[in-house]
């Protein structure tokens, strides 16, 4: 009576594309066998499936028809023991299972006669090999991709924001993918205000087109390779840490943190500010005269339209017309407009500030390197504690995470304190004209420039009585530059040979100006 068998042919990817195991290949060496030795072919099983263990699909349906019906098939062929399985332990126990149901499993190109008990050395042999095998290629992956992030490079998939590219000479990269790159910025520059919750960001950032699930989002705004970081995860004896990747960033180091410290509590979220209406772009910026509380301001609705008013809430009653307020404010501004032919000599003195003013940003950089190299020493006096038995290890990796995390922020700070490639004489020409136009600006300006204008100027509160307004401070910058021409005009009136009327903060100004009794001032602006 002939043999009954099943032909079990199995192949990953991986496998047939670099190794040569194509299906049509064994099942043709496996009907060749049975035909030469006249056994009766039942079934063709094709699997595309690894071997690390028996949880395959094709290979569970055949064993759950062996069990329902028993006697089907005496034996079940495929062409090598590594086709059957690459973990020997596992090997074992299906082999037993089989041999229960009566069915003998048996490679062609390695055949062996089980019940000859020498046999069984050569069959641990058959399957040891390929798990080895396998455990090798699997620790060699492990190593390159180690080593592949160590030198900065994104392993795997790109994360959403990014898209895998890949070079003429054959390197691979993530690089930035639009729209989505634009979204992630916002999201974090949002985040990092801390008016939002995550949800609601998330929300915000859906609709503004970024695909992604609420737990992915989650992820990625904890995620340091927009920062331009690639983390190397924890293995063996060596602890996580992150290097500089070689993919453009999305966002500063800066802001990354400062995100993170909003995100676990360690920043207080900001306060969402109050809307402020286009009648009343002095609102919160004016103190009552008579108590010295906030002004407000609203609308009264009377016979035929509506009247604006900035009132006080308390009891004293002060009220005033929002129009008239508004346009006197316009004229106090006229009143630090510089001279137009002025303004060379303006830019050349603050020019003279600014340049000065570089010299502090050194010992900036020393301050933020001395706190680093205390987080370094703080860091290595724990790792000592811990040699000695002093601290265990749970209270050292927490000091640890504290100290790292105060060097990556302090580092990002660092990263900051590089000079602006921007070309200042621009940026001071541009200021200094708006300066001399600044009613102009105010008055074409929307509610929000309007009170950027106010708070640059006003940084203290301001007091409207008796037609005009007082204030405690002005910004100094615009200060000196009113004090400045109104000097300069008198001068040119030959008022004074001197400028002896000028404040004693202004210092006399010869053919190289002195500036440093300036430097108050300018370096505010």
């Amino acid at each position: 009576m002939k043999k009954v068998a099943d032909l079990y042919i199995r192949v990953s990817t991986d496998e047939q594309a670099n190794s040569g195991y194509s299906q049509r290949h064994q099942e043709e060496m496996l009907r060749k066998y049975c035909e030469i030795n006249a056994i009766q072919v039942r079934k063709v099983i094709f699997e595309d499936h690894s071997a690390k263990s028996f949880e395959r699909p094709e290979w569970k349906k055949m064993l759950t028809e062996y069990k329902k019906h028993k006697g089907l098939i005496d034996c079940i062929m495929f062409l090598k023991w590594d086709r059957f399985s690459r973990n020997a332990g596992d090997s074992y126990a299906m082999i037993a299972t089989l041999h229960k149901l009566g069915i003998e499993a048996q490679a062609i190109e390695q055949p062996l006669d089980l019940s000859i008990p020498e046999n069984k050395m050569m069959l641990a042999f058959y399957l040891a090999a390929p798990e080895v095998e396998n455990a090798r290629r699997a620790l060699n992956v492990t190593h390159g991709m180690r080593r592949a992030r160590k030198e900065g490079r994104h392993m795997g998939t790109a994360p959403i924001g990014y898209s895998n590219k890949v070079y003429e000479t054959g390197r691979k990269c993530i690089a930035p993918k639009q729209p989505e790159a634009d979204i992630i910025r916002w999201a974090f520059a949002e985040l990092a205000t801390g008016k939002w919750s995550v949800l609601e960001l998330w929300q915000q950032a859906k609709a503004k087109g970024l695909g992604c699930c609420k737990n992915n989002f989650w992820h990625l705004i904890q995620n340091p390779v927009y920062c331009g970081k690639v983390l190397v995860p924890e293995y063996q004896q060596e602890e996580s840490y992150l290097v500089d990747g070689t993919h453009e960033a999305l966002i500063t180091e800066e802001l990354f943190y400062t995100a993170q410290d909003v995100l676990h509590g360690r920043r207080k979220p900001a306060t969402i500010k109050q809307a402020i209406r286009e009648e009343f772009p002095l609102r919160n910026y004016l103190i009552c005269p008579q108590c010295g509380k906030l002004i407000t301001a609203s609308r009264s609705k009377g016979r035929t339209s509506y009247y604006n008013y900035y009132h006080c809430t308390s009891s004293c009653g002060w009220r005033y017309k929002a129009e008239h307020i508004n346009e006197t404010f316009i004229q106090e501004l006229r009143k630090y407009k510089p001279h137009l032919g002025y303004i060379e000599l303006y830019k050349q003195v603050i020019l003279d500030v600014y340049n000065t003013s570089q010299v502090g940003k050194h010992s900036d950089k020393k301050d933020l390197l001395r706190q680093i190299n205390e987080q370094n020493s703080r860091l290595a006096k724990a790792r000592e504690l811990l040699l000695s038995e002093a601290i265990d290890t749970v209270d050292y990796k927490a000091i640890k995470t504290e100290c790292e995390r105060h060097i990556n922020l302090l580092e990002a700070k660092l990263s900051a304190t590089t000079p602006p490639q921007e070309n200042i004489e621009k940026l001071l020409e541009k200021a200094l004209y708006n300066l001399a136009h600044i009613d102009e600006r105010y008055e074409k300006a929307d509610i929000k420039g309007k009170r950027e204008i106010i708070g640059s100027i006003y940084p203290e509160k301001l007091q409207f009585e008796n037609n005009a307004y007082r204030t405690a401070r002005v910004n100094e910058a615009v200060l000196m530059i009113y004090k400045l021409d109104k000097a300069l005009k008198g001068h040119k009136k030959r008022q004074t040979n001197d400028l002896v009327s000028l404040s004693n903060e202004v210092i006399p100004l010869g053919l190289e100006p002195k500036t440093h009794t300036l430097k108050v001032y300018c370096s505010t602006n």
